[in-house]
């Protein structure tokens, strides 16, 4: 059994926010694969395909963990076999980047999720949304939970592309 989490804040005034693009990304493989979400179940919109579950917390993005451990430990999921999708404003936008673990790295969703896991040991997939412009004149704060820009709106569809296909690698794997 495999766990693919995306990370967001629920809500529509949330959409199309760049802390939210793990949702956006798990809605993307959602609709690419005819999946329909279902009502929340331990904290979270769930959907199955096959031997995976993807859910969306219902949380805010810095309580993401609760809804995590209560899927981890339901349905007895190794470590190993959960990937976390969130945003990373470290990283230049569109820049995708996975470990197999690791630190925070300042992300309040991933501190959430090992603070409820008591564990690094979990696959992560940092989308990057730098765009220091943008961040600079508006701060941190607002500017995770700001919108896309219309040319960073134009290179979603190839972005969400890929992250589907990492999805599906990870998926996949034995």
């Amino acid at each position: 059994m495999k766990l693919i989490v995306g990370l967001g804040n629920p809500g529509n005034e949330y959409n199309f926010t760049r802390h939210n693009f793990g949702f956006l990304s798990l809605d993307f493989y959602a609709k690419i694969h005819h999946l329909e979400w279902q009502k929340p179940k331990l904290g979270a919109l769930w959907v199955r395909s096959g031997d995976a579950f993807l859910i969306k917390p219902q949380d805010f993005y810095n309580n993401s963990g609760v809804a995590i451990q209560a899927f981890a430990q339901y349905y007895k999921i190794p470590l190993a076999n959960i990937l976390i999708i969130c945003d990373d404003f470290n990283l230049p936008f569109g820049q995708i980047r996975y470990r197999a673990k690791g630190s925070a790295g300042g992300n309040n969703g991933l501190k959430s999720t090992i603070s409820h896991l008591n564990s690094q040991d979990f696959p992560r997939l940092r989308l990057g949304t730098g765009n220091p412009t943008v961040q600079q004149r508006l701060g941190d704060v607002d500017f995770v939970l700001g919108h896309f820009t219309a040319s960073e709106k134009s290179a979603l569809p190839d972005l969400l592309t890929h992250v589907s296909t990492e999805i599906d690698k990870f998926i996949n794997a034995a």
